[in-house]
């Protein structure tokens, strides 16, 4: 028996569920491995996927920053990891994020629009810059497209000539290099295919310093599908040119796998033939699946009738499983895996006013 599952029965004994059980030591091995991958390439991990506090403590032992998108990010992970090194991304930054970014002393800011570039030119302070670039790459079926044509994030060609004007007409803000997070769910050749567009462009403007972004994939219906790191790092390694500083900022690839989120069956029936299974807690604790319409992975402790698994809210949008072979009982305990990102912290955590899960590390 695994120790999450160790720790996910003792919950259950003590009547502490629902709960997520993350597993620091292998994230902590995940991570080194991850960095082990990657040699000469700058590791940043986007606090997005999840800023929780003790697995931002075990991944500062292996990356070499932090992302952020927001002044609430900033100042939890500035509290977190006083010294550790953060960019600052994100679309729609107010004029009091951009000081609270230069009070924090933020390594880099990832400008996403002239304007933005604008207000930070004139609060007439020192800043260190990448321009976000939406460029026009084929990305091919991806999970979420945040570049490749017309989306919200980042400036087309254009966009980016209009700042380099910008930048030319003053001292204070100083431009370092490109930022280009164009889609998640890419796996390792595709990622490299993207990279070499992006190498490509920044090199035409003379720039050094090239942030990949993330959106390494992440297969929920196969959880042992991790993202190849070996061939990527490769492959960066391989375009990577003498005096070039390459940086990417993994989340959900990083931390996705070591957390479970763990809860009890209350109730077992049939309707119009389907059978269901409601269990404590839902969508307002894990919104994962619902936000991606999947099923959320889980232990299968004994085979059984599909059976689809549902939280306590009021909407038939409350599903976390459907139809898995699995014997389930009132009372038994359920184990969803891959809950390590983007889960706890993108919820609508108050829907209906149930409980909050608990937290537990091993």
């Amino acid at each position: 028996m695994d120790a999450l599952t160790v720790r996910a029965r003792e919950l259950a004994a003590a009547g502490r569920l629902p709960a997520y059980v993350y597993g620091l030591a292998a994230l902590d091995a995940h991570a080194a491995a991850v960095r082990a991958a990657l040699p000469g390439v700058e590791l940043y991990y986007a606090a997005k996927a999840n800023p929780d506090p003790e697995l931002l403590r075990v991944l500062a032992r292996h990356v070499d920053g932090v992302e952020v998108a927001s002044g609430g990010e900033l100042e939890h992970v500035r509290g977190v990891l006083p010294s550790a090194r953060i960019a600052f991304g994100g679309p729609g930054k107010t004029d009091d994020e951009l000081r609270l970014a230069l009070d924090h002393g933020v390594e880099r800011l990832h400008v996403e629009s002239p304007n933005e570039l604008r207000r930070l030119i004139a609060t007439g302070r020192e800043a260190d810059v990448l321009l976000r670039a939406n460029l026009a790459l084929s990305l091919g079926d991806v999970a979420l497209a945040m570049g490749g044509g017309a989306t919200p994030f980042g400036m087309d060609p254009a966009g980016v000539e209009e700042c380099l004007a910008l930048l030319d007409r003053q001292d204070a803000v100083r431009l370092r290099g490109v930022h280009a997070h164009l889609a998640s769910g890419l796996d390792a050749p595709r990622m490299l295919e993207v990279a070499d567009g992006v190498l490509g462009y920044a090199r035409g403007l003379g720039l050094t310093e090239i942030n990949l972004g993330g959106g390494m994939a992440v297969d929920y219906a196969d959880p042992g599908a991790v993202f190849d790191w070996e061939t990527y790092g490769k492959g960066l390694a391989g375009l990577r040119r003498p005096g070039e500083t390459l940086r990417v900022e993994p989340g959900r690839s990083v931390s996705v796998y070591c957390g479970r989120y763990v809860t009890r069956v209350l109730d077992v029936k049939r309707v119009h033939g389907e059978l269901f299974a409601i269990v404590a807690g839902g969508t307002h604790h894990i919104r994962t699946p619902a936000t991606k319409g999947h099923d959320q992975p889980m232990v299968i402790a004994e085979e059984g009738e599909p059976v689809t698994i549902v939280g306590q809210l009021c909407t038939p949008k409350d599903t976390l499983a459907r139809r898995v072979p699995a014997a389930l009982a009132t009372g038994d305990l359920v184990q969803f895996l891959m809950a390590g990102a983007y889960a706890w912290n993108i919820s609508h955590h108050d829907f209906l006013m149930h409980p909050h899960p608990e937290f537990s590390y091993v």
